[in-house]
């Protein structure tokens, strides 16, 4: 039995963002506080002190930096995430199944993430392995879940709806992250019992959610011929892309940005770990505070960035932000090597960050013409976004490879900010007011 879709529901657009709080945990515990602390304290080679001699690790066969390892992980998940994504969401699309599939990589991420708990007892390959999937799980349970909000929110409320749900994101994930450290910290649990609690609490509040998010209502039945329905529709999406001026070019800015916006996120902490905190002296509680800072900061900072959209427009406000990215790299190139700076550093990234994933995603939305085939438009939107995830992680991971230091991996990420503030300049403001015939032709087949 399935549910109707009330476009504007409060309800459902409330239990719609409470999945960022179940899902945002990821984020927090796994690929930015925790986790990455214990990978590199747990990768490399030691001597009986437990001093580090190497942060080389030997995967299948090759001897690896950690760090660099990590990257390349990582971008493989999101390849693979935009090589599924096509194919699931056409199968979403014409059956109606986006709930489902959103439920069945949730359920993989957190049983993945929960593995996480063995990664240093089995083999380094078969734990690369466990993150591969938590990332795998994540990422695509957000392509259906992105794709709900145009089917449940008007236009209007797509700014405010983005930024309360990643506010709700970042409180519940700070909530879980500071209960974990008073587990760790005043009670002495091994911070592995952090992975399947994490798992555990992404399981639990996302039942919240698909309590009400709406089942679908096509109910076709899955053929053979629909297997490849998704890379079809995707082929549509991209055509009528081409011949939408701002669509085109919001995506082809968003593309850039993301290169450097997502790797910052993605590597911030395993840079700080490296660069800042790693004297035998030094203070991880701080580096854990600094994560903690930007999460809270993040939360004013989505909201005033919505603020902002609504009286000068999401562009100029995202031509804000990125000018702001382009600073944090040049003041974490040149100025942190201590704990003071890198807290600064933090409070910034925090602003900032809130302010560009929210805005990000309520923009691409409200350029999206009227379908009812949403799935197949944020999967064109996602899949944009992971490759170029993918090109940032492998660019960061390289030139520390190749240079030898993070610092410069760190540098390189300007260039994507800067030229995702030009291609911004140069996407109207609004489309024209009548659709061609041609464009409408295309929405109709897609939807």
């Amino acid at each position: 039995m399935t549910n109707p879709i009330k476009k504007g529901d409060k309800k459902t657009m409330r239990a719609w963002a409470f999945y960022d709080w179940a899902n945002s945990v990821y984020p927090l515990v796994i690929s930015t506080a925790i986790f990455p602390i214990f990978f590199e304290a747990n990768t490399g080679e030691f001597d009986a002190d437990g001093n580090r001699l190497t942060d080389l690790v030997n995967f299948f066969g090759t001897d690896i930096k950690n760090t660099v390892l990590y990257s390349y992980v990582i971008a493989a998940s999101l390849l693979l995430v935009s090589v599924l994504s096509p194919f699931l969401s056409g199968i979403a699309d014409f059956a109606g199944s986006k709930k489902r599939f959103m439920q069945f990589f949730c359920y993989l991420g957190a049983a993945s993430v929960s593995c996480l708990y063995f990664f240093k007892e089995v083999p380094i390959e078969l734990g690369m392995t466990f993150l591969f999937l938590a990332s795998l799980g994540f990422w695509n349970s957000l392509v259906f879940y992105n794709a709900f909000m145009p089917e449940i929110a008007e236009p209007k409320d797509h700014d405010s709806l983005s930024a309360k749900g990643f506010s709700m994101g970042y409180i519940g994930s700070a909530l879980l992250l500071i209960s974990l450290l008073i587990a760790i910290k005043a009670f002495g649990m091994p911070a592995k019992h952090s992975f399947w609690i994490t798992g555990l609490w992404w399981i639990g509040f996302a039942q919240i959610t698909y309590r009400r998010l709406p089942s679908g209502t096509k109910g076709n039945k899955i053929t053979k011929k629909i297997m490849g329905d998704g890379f079809r529709e995707l082929k549509k999406v991209g055509k009528f892309v081409k011949t939408t001026v701002r669509l085109k070019r919001y995506l082809i800015a968003f593309f850039i940005f993301s290169m450097g916006v997502q790797t910052v996120m993605l590597m911030a902490v395993l840079f700080a770990k490296k660069e800042v905190f790693n004297k035998p002296d030094s203070n991880e509680a701080g580096l854990i505070i600094a994560v903690l800072l930007i999460q809270f900061i993040a939360i004013p900072g989505s909201l005033l960035f919505s603020a902002l959209s609504k009286k000068f427009g999401n562009l100029k406000t995202l031509g804000v932000a990125l000018f702001v990215w382009v600073v944090c790299c040049a003041f974490a190139y040149f100025f942190v090597y201590d704990e003071i700076n890198f807290y600064i550093l933090a409070g910034i990234v925090g602003f900032v960050m809130g302010g560009t994933q929210a805005l990000s995603r309520s923009t691409y939305s409200k350029f999206l013409p009227e379908t009812t085939d949403t799935a197949s438009f944020f999967s064109f939107y996602d899949i944009t976004e992971k490759i170029g995830i993918v090109i940032g992680m492998v660019i960061f991971g390289y030139v520390e490879a190749t240079s030898g230091d993070m610092r410069f991996a760190v540098l390189a990420l300007i260039a994507f900010f800067v030229a995702g503030f030009i291609a911004l300049l140069f996407v109207p403001s609004k489309e024209n007011d009548t659709i061609p015939d041609e464009e409408s032709e295309i929405v109709d087949e897609i939807g």
